[in-house]
């Protein structure tokens, strides 16, 4: 019988981070096979019942997931090189007026929002900031195919052969890439469209076809939409809306 460790089960099946698991297993909130577990790093069988006590369940409907149109000049992670980081910008002034979730914003909502994937300093759009694991294993997770879309003005000659190769076929740091969905919007625009999300990834391809990115903005991810989302303000994810 092959065991796993519990709070990484809970994470594989989607349950919650294995952050987050560790804090409800001490607390006393999770049931394997209705039998209460409060000890870190007890093995469970990998076929078990995992239950979630009501507490849990209602802790997890108070996670707040945000989408923010992250300008130029802020790093999507923690704060760096005297840049600010992009989660300073979650505040009430920065609240779109345009908002349908019916969420109050409380500064506590702050708290140990994290963004579910990275966008480059030099690059601007939908960033996806969230407490819940749950929500970051589906955008970022290892087994995550969710699409990326970009749209992506560039200085150079766009020719088919070079859009051909940008579609397949190519490698970074070693690796063969994942295809990719591009084509040309007009003589300077691109849209392409990622399952991957390596650093600086579509800077580094078109570099390899002899194209500058002079500008890069994330418009879509999975079925989220950047919308009518001004620069630099924010709103909440709304109950239904897929990630």
């Amino acid at each position: 019988m092959n065991t796993l460790r519990l709070s990484r089960l809970m994470s594989l099946r989607g349950l919650c981070s294995r952050r987050e698991a560790d804090r409800l297993i001490t607390a006393g909130q999770v049931r394997v096979d209705g039998r209460l577990v409060t000890e870190l790093g007890t093995k469970v069988s990998e076929h078990c019942d995992i239950t979630l006590n009501s507490g849990a369940l209602r802790r997890q409907r108070q996670l707040i997931t945000v989408l923010l149109n992250k300008p130029v000049g802020y790093v999507s992670g923690q704060a760096e090189r005297g840049y600010r980081a992009a989660a300073s910008l979650i505040t009430g002034r920065n609240h779109w007026s345009r908002d349908r979730s019916r969420i109050r914003f409380e500064p506590s909502q702050r708290n140990n929002l994290a963004p579910a994937g990275r966008l480059d300093i030099d690059s601007q759009g939908l960033l996806v900031l969230t407490q819940d694991g749950r929500v970051a294993r589906r955008l970022i997770g290892p087994d995550t195919e969710v699409e990326k879309e970009y749209l992506v003005r560039v200085r150079g000659r766009v020719e088919p052969e070079k859009l051909e190769r940008l579609r397949h076929g190519m490698m970074l740091d070693g690796r063969r890439l994942q295809r990719a969905r591009v084509e040309q919007i007009n003589p300077d625009q691109l849209r392409m469209v990622l399952i991957e999300g390596r650093k600086r990834q579509i800077r580094r391809m078109c570099e390899q076809v002899a194209l500058t990115v002079t500008g890069l903005k994330r418009v879509r991810i999975g079925q989220i939409v950047l919308g009518g989302l001004p620069e630099g303000k924010w709103r909440y994810l709304r109950r239904g809306e897929q990630p």
